[in-house]
């Protein structure tokens, strides 16, 4: 079984040193789903939010998210990172949005988390601009898609269950 990289040996929480890692093209790619009334999706798609184009303000947040990520989370580093997308798309049959977003950079450690913060932010931003029209959206699920590079090599989630 792996161990936990970010505790010691003394059980103490710590920054993982990654001096010694080689560098290497790393990529990850996470997803979000908001879950809403056809209504409040009809005035994202139809463009009528009164606050202005919703998922425009959502791509921007997930990117400065990814971007923020080394301060919203204690143990991670601050990352160079080379490219952020952040792709959202409607399911009107499920009456929800689905967030996916992609991070890559060449370097020595993973952008799992930068996807995921990604992510998460824009979805949280599409439920910051609608909760005026509908407090009972459901943000989820969020999870890792994939990711590759690096010493630990590549995964691919499954469906979810």
């Amino acid at each position: 079984m792996s161990q936990l990289t970010h505790i010691n040996a003394a059980g103490e929480a710590h920054m993982v040193d990654v001096s010694a890692k080689a560098e290497t093209v790393r990529e990850a790619r996470a997803e979000a789903y908001v879950t809403m009334r056809q209504e409040t999706l009809a005035m994202i798609i139809d463009g009528k939010h009164p606050k202005g184009d919703v998922f425009a303000t959502a791509r921007i947040a997930g990117i400065q998210a990814a971007k923020s990520t080394w301060q919203l989370i204690p143990l991670c580093h601050p990352l160079l990172l080379s490219k952020v997308e952040v792709t959202l798309s409607i399911e009107p049959a499920h009456s929800r949005v689905r967030i996916e977003t992609c991070c890559r950079l060449c370097g020595k450690t993973g952008v799992e988390m930068e996807a995921l913060s990604a992510a998460s932010v824009a979805a949280l931003t599409i439920y910051d601009m609608c909760k005026a029209v509908q407090k009972d959206m459901v943000i989820g699920p969020v999870r890792l898609l994939a990711k590759s590079g690096g010493k630990s090599g590549d995964f691919h989630a499954g469906e979810v269950q």
